[in-house]
Protein backbone atom coordinates (compact mmCIF):
# COMPACT_ATOMS: atom_id res chain seq x y z
CA UNK A 1 0.00 0.00 0.00
CA UNK A 2 2.61 2.63 0.72
CA UNK A 3 5.95 2.11 -1.14
CA UNK A 4 9.32 4.05 0.27
CA UNK A 5 11.22 5.70 -2.73
CA UNK A 6 14.07 7.71 -0.85
CA UNK A 7 11.81 10.39 0.61
CA UNK A 8 9.29 9.96 -1.54
CA UNK A 9 6.65 8.12 -0.55
CA UNK A 10 4.01 6.73 -2.66
CA UNK A 11 0.47 5.54 -2.02
CA UNK A 12 -2.09 3.74 -3.56
CA UNK A 13 -5.32 3.77 -1.52
CA UNK A 14 -8.91 2.72 -2.94
CA UNK A 15 -11.53 2.10 -0.31
CA UNK A 16 -12.46 3.66 2.95
CA UNK A 17 -10.62 0.33 5.02
CA UNK A 18 -7.65 0.97 3.21
CA UNK A 19 -7.74 4.55 4.11
CA UNK A 20 -8.10 3.67 7.52
CA UNK A 21 -5.23 0.99 7.77
CA UNK A 22 -2.91 3.78 6.73
CA UNK A 23 -4.35 6.05 9.02
CA UNK A 24 -3.82 3.84 11.49
CA UNK A 25 -0.23 3.21 10.58
CA UNK A 26 0.71 6.38 10.65
CA UNK A 27 -0.54 7.35 14.46
CA UNK A 28 2.00 5.00 16.12
CA UNK A 29 5.00 6.82 13.41
CA UNK A 30 4.17 10.27 14.50
CA UNK A 31 3.71 9.60 18.08
CA UNK A 32 7.29 8.28 18.28
CA UNK A 33 8.64 10.96 15.74
CA UNK A 34 7.04 13.68 17.78
CA UNK A 35 8.26 11.95 21.17
CA UNK A 36 12.09 11.91 20.02
CA UNK A 37 11.45 16.22 19.18
CA UNK A 38 13.43 18.36 22.08
CA UNK A 39 13.08 21.19 20.88
CA UNK A 40 9.24 23.36 21.04
CA UNK A 41 8.59 21.17 24.03
CA UNK A 42 5.51 23.25 24.76
CA UNK A 43 4.00 22.71 21.08
CA UNK A 44 5.28 19.06 20.99
CA UNK A 45 3.73 18.53 24.08
CA UNK A 46 -0.04 19.96 23.39
CA UNK A 47 0.68 17.87 19.80
CA UNK A 48 1.07 14.44 21.30
CA UNK A 49 -2.15 14.97 23.38
CA UNK A 50 -4.45 15.45 20.75
CA UNK A 51 -2.43 12.17 18.21
CA UNK A 52 -3.07 10.32 21.64
CA UNK A 53 -6.58 10.96 20.63
CA UNK A 54 -7.00 10.04 17.01
CA UNK A 55 -6.84 5.99 17.59
CA UNK A 56 -10.45 5.76 19.99
CA UNK A 57 -12.02 8.57 17.13
CA UNK A 58 -10.81 6.03 14.40
CA UNK A 59 -12.32 3.68 16.37
CA UNK A 60 -15.85 5.18 16.58
CA UNK A 61 -15.38 5.64 13.16
CA UNK A 62 -14.48 1.97 12.11
CA UNK A 63 -17.35 0.72 14.58
CA UNK A 64 -19.99 2.20 12.57
CA UNK A 65 -22.30 -0.12 10.67
CA UNK A 66 -22.49 2.06 7.49
CA UNK A 67 -18.73 3.06 7.91
CA UNK A 68 -17.84 1.88 4.57
CA UNK A 69 -20.67 2.91 2.80
CA UNK A 70 -20.48 6.55 3.29
CA UNK A 71 -18.36 8.91 1.20
CA UNK A 72 -17.80 11.51 4.08
CA UNK A 73 -15.86 8.56 6.22
CA UNK A 74 -13.38 8.50 3.53
CA UNK A 75 -12.68 12.06 3.34
CA UNK A 76 -12.65 11.91 6.61
CA UNK A 77 -9.91 9.40 6.87
CA UNK A 78 -7.71 11.17 3.87
CA UNK A 79 -7.45 14.38 5.88
CA UNK A 80 -6.64 12.95 8.93
CA UNK A 81 -3.95 11.03 6.84
CA UNK A 82 -2.96 14.07 5.60
CA UNK A 83 -2.40 15.71 9.06
CA UNK A 84 -0.39 12.68 10.20
CA UNK A 85 1.94 12.91 7.52
CA UNK A 86 2.36 16.46 8.15
CA UNK A 87 3.33 15.83 11.75
CA UNK A 88 6.04 13.27 10.63
CA UNK A 89 6.90 15.79 8.40
CA UNK A 90 7.50 18.57 11.25
CA UNK A 91 9.15 16.05 13.94
CA UNK A 92 11.39 15.31 11.15
CA UNK A 93 12.56 19.20 10.50
CA UNK A 94 12.63 19.98 14.20
CA UNK A 95 14.60 16.66 15.29
CA UNK A 96 17.06 18.20 12.56
CA UNK A 97 16.86 21.53 12.96
CA UNK A 98 16.32 21.97 9.36
CA UNK A 99 13.83 24.75 9.23
CA UNK A 100 13.63 28.02 7.95
CA UNK A 101 13.71 30.13 11.30
CA UNK A 102 12.06 29.83 14.61
CA UNK A 103 9.42 31.52 14.22
CA UNK A 104 8.17 30.15 10.60
CA UNK A 105 8.08 26.68 12.70
CA UNK A 106 6.35 28.09 15.45
CA UNK A 107 3.77 29.04 13.31
CA UNK A 108 3.48 25.81 11.21
CA UNK A 109 3.68 24.00 14.39
CA UNK A 110 0.20 26.24 15.84
CA UNK A 111 -1.25 25.32 12.40
CA UNK A 112 -0.61 21.53 12.87
CA UNK A 113 -2.33 21.72 16.36
CA UNK A 114 -5.29 23.59 14.65
CA UNK A 115 -5.21 20.93 11.73
CA UNK A 116 -5.67 18.19 14.44
CA UNK A 117 -8.43 20.10 16.32
CA UNK A 118 -10.41 20.19 13.76
CA UNK A 119 -9.73 15.94 12.63
CA UNK A 120 -11.00 15.66 16.05
CA UNK A 121 -13.97 17.35 15.84
CA UNK A 122 -15.10 16.68 12.66
CA UNK A 123 -14.56 12.62 12.93
CA UNK A 124 -17.04 13.80 16.38
CA UNK A 125 -19.94 15.17 14.41
CA UNK A 126 -19.57 12.79 12.06
CA UNK A 127 -21.24 10.74 14.52
CA UNK A 128 -23.28 12.96 16.39
CA UNK A 129 -24.89 14.33 13.11
CA UNK A 130 -26.33 11.02 12.78
CA UNK A 131 -25.17 11.07 8.69
CA UNK A 132 -23.47 7.81 8.61
CA UNK A 133 -27.01 6.29 8.97
CA UNK A 134 -27.23 7.35 5.56
CA UNK A 135 -25.29 5.26 2.73
CA UNK A 136 -25.22 8.63 0.67
CA UNK A 137 -24.95 9.25 -3.15
CA UNK A 138 -22.60 11.67 -4.64
CA UNK A 139 -23.41 15.04 -4.01
CA UNK A 140 -25.55 15.98 -7.53
CA UNK A 141 -28.36 17.77 -8.33
CA UNK A 142 -31.35 15.53 -8.95
CA UNK A 143 -32.60 16.34 -12.82
CA UNK A 144 -36.28 15.24 -11.80
CA UNK A 145 -38.97 14.05 -9.19
CA UNK A 146 -38.43 10.57 -9.54
CA UNK A 147 -35.63 10.07 -7.74
CA UNK A 148 -36.24 7.93 -4.59
CA UNK A 149 -37.02 10.32 -1.23
CA UNK A 150 -34.72 8.04 0.75
CA UNK A 151 -32.23 9.57 -2.12
CA UNK A 152 -33.22 12.99 -1.61
CA UNK A 153 -33.29 12.75 2.18
CA UNK A 154 -29.41 11.31 2.12
CA UNK A 155 -27.80 13.94 -0.05
CA UNK A 156 -29.52 16.62 2.20
CA UNK A 157 -28.09 15.11 5.55
CA UNK A 158 -24.58 14.86 3.93
CA UNK A 159 -25.15 18.39 3.04
CA UNK A 160 -25.58 19.27 6.26
CA UNK A 161 -22.81 17.48 7.60
CA UNK A 162 -20.61 19.12 5.25
CA UNK A 163 -21.74 22.24 5.95
CA UNK A 164 -20.31 21.71 9.60
CA UNK A 165 -17.05 19.81 8.78
CA UNK A 166 -14.12 20.56 7.24
CA UNK A 167 -12.26 23.19 5.96
CA UNK A 168 -13.95 26.46 4.02
CA UNK A 169 -13.39 25.66 0.61
CA UNK A 170 -15.43 22.37 1.15
CA UNK A 171 -18.17 24.26 2.84
CA UNK A 172 -18.14 26.58 0.22
CA UNK A 173 -19.03 23.77 -2.20
CA UNK A 174 -21.49 22.12 0.08
CA UNK A 175 -23.73 25.48 -0.06
CA UNK A 176 -23.06 25.58 -3.22
CA UNK A 177 -24.58 22.34 -4.07
CA UNK A 178 -27.42 23.20 -1.52
CA UNK A 179 -28.39 26.14 -3.80
CA UNK A 180 -28.75 24.08 -6.80
CA UNK A 181 -30.68 21.71 -4.55
CA UNK A 182 -33.31 24.77 -3.75
CA UNK A 183 -34.15 25.25 -7.29
CA UNK A 184 -34.21 21.73 -8.85
CA UNK A 185 -37.31 20.93 -10.44
CA UNK A 186 -38.50 18.44 -7.81
CA UNK A 187 -40.76 20.18 -5.06
CA UNK A 188 -39.48 17.30 -2.84
CA UNK A 189 -36.01 17.74 -3.21
CA UNK A 190 -36.54 22.03 -2.76
CA UNK A 191 -38.54 21.07 0.51
CA UNK A 192 -35.56 19.34 1.75
CA UNK A 193 -33.02 21.75 0.64
CA UNK A 194 -34.83 24.94 2.38
CA UNK A 195 -35.16 22.68 5.51
CA UNK A 196 -31.76 22.66 5.73
CA UNK A 197 -31.59 26.10 4.59
CA UNK A 198 -33.99 26.97 7.53
CA UNK A 199 -32.04 25.12 10.50
CA UNK A 200 -29.12 27.38 9.37
CA UNK A 201 -30.54 30.39 9.37
CA UNK A 202 -31.73 30.09 12.49
CA UNK A 203 -28.58 28.98 14.31
CA UNK A 204 -27.40 32.21 13.47
CA UNK A 205 -24.04 31.92 13.03
CA UNK A 206 -23.79 31.86 9.30
CA UNK A 207 -26.80 34.49 8.14
CA UNK A 208 -23.96 37.03 5.89
CA UNK A 209 -22.67 33.22 4.79
CA UNK A 210 -25.96 32.42 3.15
CA UNK A 211 -26.67 35.79 1.36
CA UNK A 212 -23.51 35.86 0.21
CA UNK A 213 -23.81 32.53 -1.51
CA UNK A 214 -27.11 33.95 -3.35
CA UNK A 215 -30.09 32.48 -1.61
CA UNK A 216 -32.53 35.42 -1.52
CA UNK A 217 -33.87 35.27 -4.69
CA UNK A 218 -34.81 31.22 -4.75
CA UNK A 219 -35.89 31.87 -0.96
CA UNK A 220 -38.74 34.60 -2.37
CA UNK A 221 -39.37 32.39 -5.29
CA UNK A 222 -40.27 29.19 -3.15
CA UNK A 223 -42.63 31.93 -0.99
CA UNK A 224 -44.18 33.24 -3.99
CA UNK A 225 -45.09 29.83 -5.70
CA UNK A 226 -43.42 26.97 -3.19
CA UNK A 227 -45.62 23.83 -1.77
CA UNK A 228 -47.08 24.38 1.62
CA UNK A 229 -43.73 23.65 3.50
CA UNK A 230 -41.35 25.45 1.42
CA UNK A 231 -43.33 28.53 1.85
CA UNK A 232 -43.05 28.00 5.18
CA UNK A 233 -39.83 27.14 5.73
CA UNK A 234 -38.62 29.89 3.18
CA UNK A 235 -40.45 32.75 5.05
CA UNK A 236 -39.11 31.39 8.34
CA UNK A 237 -35.28 31.54 6.78
CA UNK A 238 -36.36 35.41 5.58
CA UNK A 239 -37.34 36.23 8.96
CA UNK A 240 -33.98 35.30 10.54
CA UNK A 241 -31.94 36.48 7.71
CA UNK A 242 -33.91 40.04 7.83
CA UNK A 243 -32.41 40.71 10.97
CA UNK A 244 -29.67 42.35 9.24
CA UNK A 245 -29.96 45.60 7.53
CA UNK A 246 -28.41 45.14 4.42
CA UNK A 247 -30.29 41.71 3.66
CA UNK A 248 -33.24 43.63 4.55
CA UNK A 249 -32.67 45.80 1.86
CA UNK A 250 -31.93 43.28 -0.05
CA UNK A 251 -34.63 41.77 -0.04
CA UNK A 252 -36.92 44.63 -0.91
CA UNK A 253 -34.17 44.56 -3.94
CA UNK A 254 -35.25 41.15 -5.02
CA UNK A 255 -38.92 41.73 -5.33
CA UNK A 256 -39.46 39.71 -2.13
CA UNK A 257 -42.53 42.27 -0.44
CA UNK A 258 -45.18 41.08 -2.47
CA UNK A 259 -45.00 37.63 -1.48
CA UNK A 260 -44.62 38.34 1.72
CA UNK A 261 -47.51 40.48 2.14
CA UNK A 262 -49.62 37.62 0.21
CA UNK A 263 -48.18 35.23 3.01
CA UNK A 264 -49.93 37.55 5.44
CA UNK A 265 -53.22 37.40 3.85
CA UNK A 266 -53.06 33.70 2.79
CA UNK A 267 -50.90 31.57 5.08
CA UNK A 268 -50.72 29.69 7.74
CA UNK A 269 -50.52 30.81 11.14
CA UNK A 270 -46.92 30.09 11.17
CA UNK A 271 -46.03 31.04 7.74
CA UNK A 272 -48.50 34.32 9.00
CA UNK A 273 -46.34 35.37 11.84
CA UNK A 274 -42.88 34.83 10.22
CA UNK A 275 -43.57 37.08 6.93
CA UNK A 276 -45.42 39.79 9.77
CA UNK A 277 -42.03 39.34 11.30
CA UNK A 278 -39.84 40.00 8.16
CA UNK A 279 -41.82 43.22 7.02
CA UNK A 280 -41.17 44.62 9.94
CA UNK A 281 -37.97 43.94 10.15
CA UNK A 282 -37.85 45.30 6.57
CA UNK A 283 -39.82 48.48 7.64
CA UNK A 284 -36.97 49.13 10.14
CA UNK A 285 -34.56 50.17 7.67
CA UNK A 286 -35.55 53.98 6.89
CA UNK A 287 -34.48 53.90 3.19
CA UNK A 288 -36.96 51.27 2.21
CA UNK A 289 -39.81 52.39 4.00
CA UNK A 290 -41.12 54.44 0.77
CA UNK A 291 -41.17 50.74 -0.62
CA UNK A 292 -43.00 48.83 1.76
CA UNK A 293 -45.46 52.09 1.77
CA UNK A 294 -45.82 51.44 -2.24
CA UNK A 295 -46.87 48.13 -1.20
CA UNK A 296 -49.42 49.71 1.05
CA UNK A 297 -47.94 47.52 3.67
CA UNK A 298 -47.07 49.99 6.48
CA UNK A 299 -50.31 50.71 8.09
CA UNK A 300 -51.26 46.74 7.59
CA UNK A 301 -48.34 46.47 10.01
CA UNK A 302 -49.36 49.54 12.38
CA UNK A 303 -52.96 50.05 12.38
CA UNK A 304 -54.27 46.58 10.96
CA UNK A 305 -52.02 44.63 13.13
CA UNK A 306 -54.30 43.99 16.03
CA UNK A 307 -56.42 42.43 13.45
CA UNK A 308 -54.35 40.44 12.12
CA UNK A 309 -53.93 38.72 15.79
CA UNK A 310 -57.48 38.32 16.16
CA UNK A 311 -57.84 36.34 12.93
CA UNK A 312 -55.32 34.25 13.83
CA UNK A 313 -56.69 33.72 17.33
CA UNK A 314 -59.98 33.45 15.98
CA UNK A 315 -58.61 30.75 13.08
CA UNK A 316 -57.34 28.61 15.89
CA UNK A 317 -54.24 29.56 15.50
CA UNK A 318 -52.83 29.42 19.15
CA UNK A 319 -53.71 25.89 19.57
CA UNK A 320 -51.91 24.95 16.07
CA UNK A 321 -48.96 27.16 17.02
CA UNK A 322 -48.46 24.96 20.35
CA UNK A 323 -48.45 22.16 18.33
CA UNK A 324 -44.20 23.42 17.14
CA UNK A 325 -43.86 23.91 21.01
CA UNK A 326 -43.48 20.67 21.85
CA UNK A 327 -40.97 19.02 19.32
CA UNK A 328 -37.77 18.16 20.05
CA UNK A 329 -36.06 21.48 18.90
CA UNK A 330 -38.63 24.32 19.46
CA UNK A 331 -37.84 26.96 16.28
CA UNK A 332 -38.02 30.96 16.95
CA UNK A 333 -40.97 31.39 14.58
CA UNK A 334 -43.80 29.76 16.71
CA UNK A 335 -42.38 30.99 19.63
CA UNK A 336 -42.35 34.47 18.83
CA UNK A 337 -46.03 34.26 16.74
CA UNK A 338 -47.17 33.34 19.78
CA UNK A 339 -45.36 35.92 22.11
CA UNK A 340 -47.04 38.19 20.12
CA UNK A 341 -50.40 36.99 20.41
CA UNK A 342 -50.46 36.51 23.95
CA UNK A 343 -51.16 39.88 25.36
CA UNK A 344 -54.68 39.62 23.03
CA UNK A 345 -55.75 35.68 25.40
CA UNK A 346 -56.83 35.56 28.37
CA UNK A 347 -54.72 33.66 31.52
CA UNK A 348 -57.46 31.19 32.02
CA UNK A 349 -56.96 30.09 28.25
CA UNK A 350 -53.13 30.13 28.64
CA UNK A 351 -53.08 27.87 32.00
CA UNK A 352 -55.90 25.66 29.98
CA UNK A 353 -53.30 24.86 27.45
CA UNK A 354 -50.27 24.37 29.73
CA UNK A 355 -48.95 27.39 28.13
CA UNK A 356 -45.96 28.17 30.67
CA UNK A 357 -44.85 24.50 31.28
CA UNK A 358 -44.43 24.75 27.16
CA UNK A 359 -42.31 27.56 27.80
CA UNK A 360 -40.15 25.56 29.94
CA UNK A 361 -39.67 23.22 27.61
CA UNK A 362 -38.63 25.87 25.09
CA UNK A 363 -35.88 27.88 27.49
CA UNK A 364 -34.71 23.91 27.81
CA UNK A 365 -34.25 22.70 24.38
CA UNK A 366 -35.21 25.20 21.70
CA UNK A 367 -33.02 27.04 19.73
CA UNK A 368 -31.33 30.33 20.54
CA UNK A 369 -34.05 32.50 18.86
CA UNK A 370 -36.65 30.37 20.22
CA UNK A 371 -35.12 30.59 24.10
CA UNK A 372 -35.01 34.34 23.73
CA UNK A 373 -38.86 34.47 22.43
CA UNK A 374 -39.98 32.16 25.23
CA UNK A 375 -38.11 34.71 28.21
CA UNK A 376 -39.96 37.35 26.11
CA UNK A 377 -43.31 35.50 26.50
CA UNK A 378 -42.67 34.92 30.07
CA UNK A 379 -42.10 38.89 30.60
CA UNK A 380 -45.79 39.70 28.50
CA UNK A 381 -47.82 37.11 30.52
CA UNK A 382 -46.47 36.78 33.80
CA UNK A 383 -48.31 40.12 34.67
CA UNK A 384 -50.15 38.84 37.91
CA UNK A 385 -48.98 36.98 41.12
CA UNK A 386 -50.55 34.08 40.46
CA UNK A 387 -48.84 33.31 36.23
CA UNK A 388 -45.33 34.19 38.04
CA UNK A 389 -45.73 31.54 40.32
CA UNK A 390 -47.18 29.18 37.55
CA UNK A 391 -43.73 30.10 35.58
CA UNK A 392 -41.83 29.06 38.52
CA UNK A 393 -43.56 25.43 39.20
CA UNK A 394 -43.25 25.41 35.22
CA UNK A 395 -39.09 25.03 36.45
CA UNK A 396 -38.65 28.03 34.02
CA UNK A 397 -36.51 29.84 36.95
CA UNK A 398 -33.43 27.12 36.47
CA UNK A 399 -33.50 28.01 33.10
CA UNK A 400 -34.01 31.49 32.80
CA UNK A 401 -30.87 31.44 35.41
CA UNK A 402 -28.81 29.38 32.59
CA UNK A 403 -29.77 32.03 30.11
CA UNK A 404 -27.79 34.75 31.79
CA UNK A 405 -25.02 33.17 30.65
CA UNK A 406 -26.09 33.41 26.83
CA UNK A 407 -23.53 35.15 24.38
CA UNK A 408 -26.40 36.95 22.75
CA UNK A 409 -26.54 40.42 24.52
CA UNK A 410 -30.28 40.32 24.07
CA UNK A 411 -30.51 36.62 25.33
CA UNK A 412 -29.40 37.41 28.33
CA UNK A 413 -31.18 41.01 28.65
CA UNK A 414 -34.65 39.24 28.53
CA UNK A 415 -33.65 36.72 30.60
CA UNK A 416 -32.40 38.90 33.39
CA UNK A 417 -35.85 41.19 32.33
CA UNK A 418 -38.04 37.84 32.97
CA UNK A 419 -36.24 37.05 36.90
CA UNK A 420 -36.56 40.28 37.77
CA UNK A 421 -40.39 40.42 37.14
CA UNK A 422 -40.80 36.27 38.82
CA UNK A 423 -38.64 37.46 42.13
CA UNK A 424 -41.69 39.35 42.92
CA UNK A 425 -43.47 36.25 44.38
CA UNK A 426 -41.73 34.88 47.40
CA UNK A 427 -41.15 31.50 46.05
CA UNK A 428 -39.83 32.48 43.25
CA UNK A 429 -37.22 34.20 45.51
CA UNK A 430 -36.40 31.50 47.22
CA UNK A 431 -35.70 29.14 44.45
CA UNK A 432 -33.36 32.16 43.29
CA UNK A 433 -31.33 31.99 46.17
CA UNK A 434 -31.13 28.02 45.65
CA UNK A 435 -29.70 28.28 42.34
CA UNK A 436 -25.44 28.53 42.67
CA UNK A 437 -25.76 30.47 39.60
CA UNK A 438 -27.54 32.84 40.30
CA UNK A 439 -25.89 35.49 41.86
CA UNK A 440 -22.92 35.26 39.98
CA UNK A 441 -24.51 35.84 37.05
CA UNK A 442 -26.53 38.59 37.49
CA UNK A 443 -23.33 40.40 39.10
CA UNK A 444 -22.30 40.00 35.83
CA UNK A 445 -24.57 41.80 34.07
CA UNK A 446 -24.03 44.54 36.41
CA UNK A 447 -21.02 45.14 33.60
CA UNK A 448 -21.26 48.98 32.78
CA UNK A 449 -19.75 48.66 29.43
CA UNK A 450 -23.00 50.41 26.98
CA UNK A 451 -23.21 47.28 24.59
CA UNK A 452 -24.95 45.36 28.24
CA UNK A 453 -28.60 46.28 28.12
CA UNK A 454 -29.50 44.02 31.02
CA UNK A 455 -27.96 46.47 33.80
CA UNK A 456 -31.13 47.28 35.09
CA UNK A 457 -32.41 44.32 35.04
CA UNK A 458 -29.52 43.23 37.10
CA UNK A 459 -29.60 45.68 39.36
CA UNK A 460 -33.24 44.83 40.28
CA UNK A 461 -33.07 40.89 40.72
CA UNK A 462 -29.94 41.51 42.95
CA UNK A 463 -32.00 44.14 44.92
CA UNK A 464 -34.82 41.31 45.40
CA UNK A 465 -32.14 39.19 46.57
CA UNK A 466 -30.04 41.54 49.19
CA UNK A 467 -31.86 40.62 52.00
CA UNK A 468 -30.27 37.17 52.13
CA UNK A 469 -27.21 37.37 54.06
CA UNK A 470 -25.34 34.50 51.94
CA UNK A 471 -26.47 36.55 48.64
CA UNK A 472 -25.12 39.45 50.13
CA UNK A 473 -21.96 37.71 50.27
CA UNK A 474 -21.59 36.78 47.68
CA UNK A 475 -22.76 39.46 45.53
CA UNK A 476 -20.00 41.54 47.44
CA UNK A 477 -17.58 38.54 46.63
CA UNK A 478 -18.28 38.47 43.52
CA UNK A 479 -17.36 42.31 42.46
CA UNK A 480 -20.68 43.80 42.63
CA UNK A 481 -19.46 46.72 44.56
CA UNK A 482 -17.33 48.01 41.68
CA UNK A 483 -19.98 47.41 39.45
CA UNK A 484 -22.38 49.32 41.24
CA UNK A 485 -19.94 52.01 42.06
CA UNK A 486 -19.95 52.83 37.82
CA UNK A 487 -23.93 52.40 37.57
CA UNK A 488 -24.38 54.51 40.20
CA UNK A 489 -22.53 57.24 38.20
CA UNK A 490 -24.58 56.16 35.39
CA UNK A 491 -27.80 56.87 37.25
CA UNK A 492 -28.78 52.95 36.82
CA UNK A 493 -32.11 52.91 38.75
CA UNK A 494 -31.76 51.01 42.10
CA UNK A 495 -28.11 50.75 41.46
CA UNK A 496 -27.10 53.24 44.11
CA UNK A 497 -29.66 51.70 47.05
CA UNK A 498 -28.40 48.62 46.38
CA UNK A 499 -24.77 49.49 46.60
CA UNK A 500 -25.57 51.64 49.91
CA UNK A 501 -27.19 48.12 51.35
CA UNK A 502 -23.65 45.85 50.10
CA UNK A 503 -21.19 48.76 51.70
CA UNK A 504 -23.52 48.28 55.07
CA UNK A 505 -22.91 44.72 54.86
CA UNK A 506 -19.49 44.83 54.23
CA UNK A 507 -18.53 47.29 56.97
CA UNK A 508 -20.65 45.00 59.38
CA UNK A 509 -18.82 42.43 57.73
CA UNK A 510 -15.36 44.23 58.90
CA UNK A 511 -16.27 45.16 62.57
CA UNK A 512 -18.05 41.65 63.36
CA UNK A 513 -14.53 40.32 62.80
CA UNK A 514 -12.79 42.58 65.34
Amino acid sequence: MVEDRGKEVVVDIQTVEDWLSHAQELVPVALDKAREVKGFPGRWKMIISKLEQIPSRLSDLSSHPCFSKNALCKEQLQAVSKTLKEAIELAGLCMGENYGGKLRMQSDLDALSGKLDLNLRDCGLLIKTGVLGEATLPLAVASSSSEPEAAIHSNTRELLARLQIGHLEAKHRALDTLVELLTATSPRIREKAVTVICSLAESGSCENWLVSEGLLPPLIRLVESGSTVGREKATISLQRLSMSADTARAIVGHGGIRPLIEICRTGDSVSQAAAACTLKNISAVPEVRQNLAEEGIVKNLTASNDNLKRAVISEGGIRSLLVYLDGPLPQESAVGALRNLVSSVSAEMLISYAFLPRLAHVLKSGSLGAQQAAASAICRVCTSAEMKKLAGEAGCIPLLIKLLEAKSNSVREVSAQAISSLVSVSQNRREVKRDDKSVPNLVQLLDPVPQNTAKKYAVASLASLASCKKCKKLMISYGAIGYLKKLTEMDIPGSKKLLERLERGKLRGLFSKK
